[in-house]
């Protein structure tokens, strides 16, 4: 099964050859002076990129170090903006039940003061 074409690669070719179909101007009978330029300030070239750009990169768009940093950093997922902080809502706790040694205390206490009370009524 063969890979289908790169847009870009088929557009620029299609280009190319409608270039070469495309009829020439007259030239013209005398040649034309240039007027020679100023002095122009010297041009700084740019540095080559310290890695290739890949095989059929920037056919229209430009195969310079820069694009394809803008491209990788284009494809890049945006930092997200950090979470808003939620609001936390606990549910109230139910009181935990009552211990049996406290239920066994109080049953205690409840008969001895009956019994106080029964003691008095009697000596009376």
């Amino acid at each position: 099964m063969s890979e289908p074409e790169d847009p870009e690669r088929l557009l620029a070719e299609a280009l190319r050859a409608q270039a070469v179909r495309a009829p020439q101007p007259p030239q013209p009978a005398q040649p034309v002076r240039q007027p020679e330029p100023a002095e122009e300030p010297p041009t700084t070239h740019l540095a080559k990129p310290a890695f290739p750009a890949p095989a059929g990169y920037g056919l229209l768009s430009g195969a310079d170090a820069g694009s394809l940093e803008r491209e990788r950093a284009a494809l890049e997922p945006a930092p997200s903006p950090p979470p808003d902080p939620v609001a936390v809502t606990r549910q109230a706790t139910a009181p935990a039940p009552v211990e049996a040694r406290w239920v066994l205390l109080l049953a205690l206490l409840l008969g001895l003061a009956a019994g106080a009370v029964a003691g008095l009524l009697t000596l009376l």
